[in-house]
């Protein structure tokens, strides 16, 4: 089964950016599709983004689209969030996943493994 570790979170002011890493261990991201989803404190999980191993085709929450942007290393041990444009409603634990398929992480909320999460906190 392969590990998670997800690693950039911090507080940053609106409008700022943060760049989210999540880093595989045991196997390699490519029999997974990989994604992010965030809780936020009273808030049920929500799917942000995914990406599927098999052809590189991503997927984003309408909250996010054009804003953040999902990617992953050639070795394909490193998957990476870049958010931009942040606000407010974007504070909450990110946790990076792995699934089967987009669907299964994005919309059903499962999940083959899951990262420990790191906290993104946009304030003034």
């Amino acid at each position: 089964q392969v590990q998670l570790v997800e690693s950039g979170g911090g507080l940053v002011q609106p409008g700022g950016s943060l760049r989210l890493s999540c880093a595989a261990s045991k196997f390699t991201l490519d029999n997974y599709a990989v994604g992010w989803f965030r809780q936020a404190p009273g808030n049920r999980p929500e799917g942000v983004s995914c990406i599927m191993s098999i052809d590189g085709t991503t997927y984003y929450t309408d909250s996010v689209k054009g804003r953040f942007t999902i990617s992953r290393d050639n070795a394909k041990t490193t998957m990476y969030l870049q958010m931009n444009s942040l606000g407010p409603a974007d504070t909450a634990v990110y946790y990076c996943a792995a699934a089967r398929t987009c669907w299964q992480l994005l919309v059903d909320g499962e999940y083959t493994s899951r990262g420990q999460g790191t906290q993104v906190t946009v304030s003034s």
